[in-house]
């Protein structure tokens, strides 16, 4: 398909959205008031809460001293598999009040001023937490609590995690069932000389998502025994999707390139994506654009922020600060599609994120848009200058300024015309 037939394909929503937007759903705070009650419901004389717990969350405040924290869905056990971010919620379609709502459902039983280092130990609290994340399926747990829960919600617009719901110190934890652990889990385990890169990629080789593996990760249960710390949640995402990403950058050296300029669409919670791709060897850059007004960039008048981050065949050095999580996980998508292909290219994504996205729900979003992308119909251009062209008219920033924030943008459109 021709890309202005490609175009003109695509279908305008943008009413709909900011009508949802505008609504906000703040249902949220009655929702707590909700989860008071059913909490008071499920606790014992005692602070004795039973439940299902299908993750963990690590802090990274005050690290290498840290909080760490049992997550259950108090009143909806039942259901345990649904509060676990997972890939299966694009697949559901979940909206940005879901988000919220499933997460303010999951009380945070939690310790704070816990030591990283965990090496091999498997007792107590940490213990109970790092059987959880090992596990294939939501564990049964009892947990004593020190008072009751803080309600309300823990989130930050800098954030690549989900927000994290109601909080309560955790005196004690103890497993009602022995968990499921699956046999390649116990092998990365097993082996106390296996650096923790190899275990995550081995994982993911043997069909595991970035999702199962980062909570593994942040549990201390991956990399060599004498080494094995707790990871906050937060970094470990970003971290396997950075470690998969250049894993799967490593399986397409060699590989042919794709042979014509394709252009991908995708809208998702508000944040519309673009991703072009164009013959040649791997080079990839993130442009973000963060609508005024925004949760990212709150002042309705400070006209649209722009950021961007850029890799070359050999990939980039040092942490990515102006897209932070959204880069590894944006990549991720597009490299993954290249795999499945068994080609290289270079690749461009445009991030808008809208005024519509009202509330931070977690880097998932971006890696899980970018991913479902590559489905359905794509639009082909003569060359990248002409799909950059052809893009920017449905972005919130003119053709120079994009020029003038994207590497790629600026400097690949003479090579591609020469191609």
């Amino acid at each position: 398909m021709r890309l202005d037939e490609y175009l003109e394909y695509e279908v305008d929503e943008a009413a709909e959205r900011r009508r949802l937007a505008e609504e906000k759903n703040y249902e949220i705070l009655d929702h707590l008031e909700q989860f008071e009650s059913r909490f008071d419901a499920q606790v014992s004389g005692d602070s004795l809460v039973g439940s299902v717990s299908p993750s963990i969350f690590v802090g990274r405040t005050n690290y290498p001293s840290v909080s760490t924290g049992i997550l259950s869905p108090v009143g909806h056990e039942e259901q345990a598999e649904q509060f676990e971010t997972s890939a299966q919620w694009y697949e559901e379609g979940v909206q940005i009040s879901d988000v919220f709502e499933r997460r303010t459902s999951l009380l945070n039983s939690n310790r704070t001023g816990v030591d990283v280092d965990v090496h091999d130990a498997w007792d107590g609290f940490t213990g109970v937490q790092r059987e959880i994340a090992i596990a294939d399926r939501p564990v049964s747990v009892e947990v004593g609590l020190g008072g009751k829960p803080d309600i309300g919600y823990d989130v930050s617009r800098d954030d690549v995690a989900t927000p994290v719901g109601p909080r309560a110190t955790a005196e004690t934890a103890d497993l009602t069932e022995n968990p499921h652990v699956p046999r390649v889990v116990e092998k990365t385990l097993e082996d106390d000389d296996w650096q923790a890169q190899g275990a995550m990629n081995y994982l993911y080789r043997r069909g595991f998502d970035v999702y199962d593996i980062n909570t593994i990760l942040s549990a201390g249960a991956l990399g060599q025994a004498k080494n094995r710390k707790l990871v906050p949640t937060r970094w470990s995402i970003t971290a396997v999707d950075d470690t998969v990403g250049k894993y799967l950058r490593g399986t397409l050296r060699g590989t042919q390139s794709i042979d014509n300029v394709q252009v991908w669409h995708n809208e998702y919670l508000g944040n519309s994506f673009w991703v072009i791709l164009a013959p040649g060897k791997w080079e990839y850059e993130l442009v973000e654009m963060k609508a005024p007004g925004s949760i990212w960039n709150p002042d309705p008048t400070a006209g649209t922020y722009l950021g961007s981050a850029h890799e070359g065949f050999d990939g980039r050095t040092g942490y990515v600060e102006e897209t932070a999580g959204a880069y590894y996980a944006a990549r991720l998508g597009v490299l993954e599609q290249f795999s499945e292909i068994g080609r290289q290219g270079k690749a461009l994504v445009l991030r808008h994120v809208s005024d519509d996205y009202w509330g931070p729900v977690g880097v998932w979003q971006v890696r899980e848009a970018v991913r479902h992308a590559f489905e359905g119909e794509h639009g082909t251009a003569e060359s990248f200058g002409a799909a950059v062209k052809n893009v920017s008219q449905h972005l919130p920033v003119s053709a120079g300024q994009l020029r003038r924030k994207s590497t790629m943008h600026s400097g690949l459109q003479s090579s591609l015309l020469e191609f």
